[in-house]
């Protein structure tokens, strides 16, 4: 009997350190996951697939090495987050003055509405591979994010966020669909064309795709609003794992568009434009299939686009509140925090109204990526001075880890300037 009541007790057991574990994971994991499911965005998804049009597999390396620069980029925010309670606006803002914060806050309302842009040029793009006017499609979606973000808790627009931004997996299945074949990825990773011009824009471009402002303002105040800075030391930890996970699965994704394009259209095409949403996926259709390539391409694109656009107009608006100082959270009614959710449903509003009115929608989405990398030496160098000035000592970086931080920075640094001059 005692046997058998021993052994009874297993499933149960387990079942119970599986609910424990669940919810320790819901409680300190979810701005690492959303904020980088959110960096695979339209418009980054466009890159990869122009990347490996124009490149193959030549662009693979690039999105591998990406992984771990996004990754410690975006671990100091949440160092800072954790540690001082405050948002990187009004980090900025005490140790720098108001005209810096404004400065830094106008970087972040430019690269806000610029990736609306693109998000929503996304979502008109999938709705008119479905046959949907851009007017019903665009609209929809910025209701509903709308909505999500009025329901005053942080805990839903972070579950909602990332159950969308899951749906870009669906693009790790057709690469493997398509049967890459290694030795081209091989041969490609050993003969780089470090000294092309329009390479090394490209390159520029995906750097400009995978870091980006908003990045740095949402995951700062999302561990706050989440309330991880109550529990610095075993919070960071979790927080780091979760930083990390992400960082993996959106660079993945990014590596999967590019395998993806690059082991079809790149083959048969590889001078095809894929400048929109319906040309990546009018070049992959007989490669895909008919109804149901287009359908699974567009259910990841639309993913993709709701979770970047979701994390975006939230970053902008705790970014404004935190410049200028007033009430900003999303476990805040409404009246509670008034100006915090008008500028969030404004900037929703305002990239809707770009987007239907604009007449070409492929040069404002270049625009906004070339935009993006030009607004990286600011960001960036506000982001490393602070966490050498702000943080105690044992809690900032140290030794070599510190100098490859630095080093990979200012190689992510020198390529926005090379975009700056370039494009002028």
């Amino acid at each position: 009997m005692d046997k058998i009541g021993y052994f009874s007790k297993q499933p149960k057991d387990i079942l119970e350190g599986f609910r424990r574990r669940l919810v320790l994971f819901s409680l300190l994991w979810g701005p690492g996951l959303i904020v980088m499911l959110a960096d695979t965005d339209a418009g980054s998804l466009i890159t990869a697939a122009q990347s490996g049009a124009q490149w193959g597999y030549h662009m693979v390396l690039p999105q591998i090495v990406l992984m771990p620069i996004l990754y410690f980029i975006q671990e100091i925010t949440v160092r800072l987050g954790i540690v001082t309670s405050e948002g990187h606006g009004a980090l900025i803002r005490t140790y720098f003055g108001r005209g810096w914060a404004y400065l830094s806050g106008s970087t972040l309302l430019l690269s806000a509405i610029g990736a609306l842009i693109t998000e929503f040029s996304g979502v008109a793009g999938v709705g008119a591979l479905l046959g949907i006017p851009p007017w019903i499609s665009v609209s929809a979606a910025a209701g509903v994010l709308i909505l999500i973000g009025l329901s005053g808790s942080y805990a839903r627009v972070e579950r909602i966020g990332i159950l969308f931004g899951l749906l870009e997996l669906v693009y790790l299945g057709l690469a493997l669909g398509v049967h890459p074949y290694p030795h081209h990825a091989m041969v490609a990773l050993l003969n780089l064309p470090w000294t092309n011009s329009g390479y090394l824009m490209l390159l520029a471009a995906n750097v400009g795709a995978v870091i980006m402002p908003w990045m740095i303002f949402y995951q700062q105040g999302a561990v706050i609003d989440k309330g991880l800075h109550h529990y610095p030391a075993s919070s960071l930890r979790h927080a780091r794992k979760d930083t990390a996970v992400g960082a993996v699965i959106t660079q993945t994704v990014m590596l999967a568009m590019v395998v993806l394009v690059a082991a079809t259209v790149g083959q048969t095409h590889p001078n095809a434009p894929l400048n929109t949403v319906q040309q990546i996926a009018q070049a992959l259709i007989p490669f895909l299939g008919g109804t149901l390539g287009r359908l699974v391409f567009g259910l990841g694109m639309i993913g993709a686009s709701m979770v970047a656009a979701l994390v975006v107009s939230v970053a902008g608006a705790w970014g404004m509140g935190e410049v200028f100082g007033f009430s900003h959270s999303l476990n805040d009614s409404v009246r509670q925090s008034p100006l915090f959710y008008s500028l969030y449903t404004a900037a929703h509003v305002i990239g809707v109204f770009l987007v239907l009115f604009s007449r070409n929608l492929v040069t404002l989405t270049v625009d906004v990526e070339i935009m993006n990398a030009m607004l990286l030496p600011l960001v960036l160098g506000f982001l490393l001075v602070l966490e050498a000035r702000v943080l105690p000592p044992q809690w900032r970086m140290h030794g070599v880890y510190r100098y490859l931080v630095w080093s990979l920075s200012a190689l992510v640094i020198g390529f926005g300037l090379f975009t700056i001059v370039t494009s002028i």
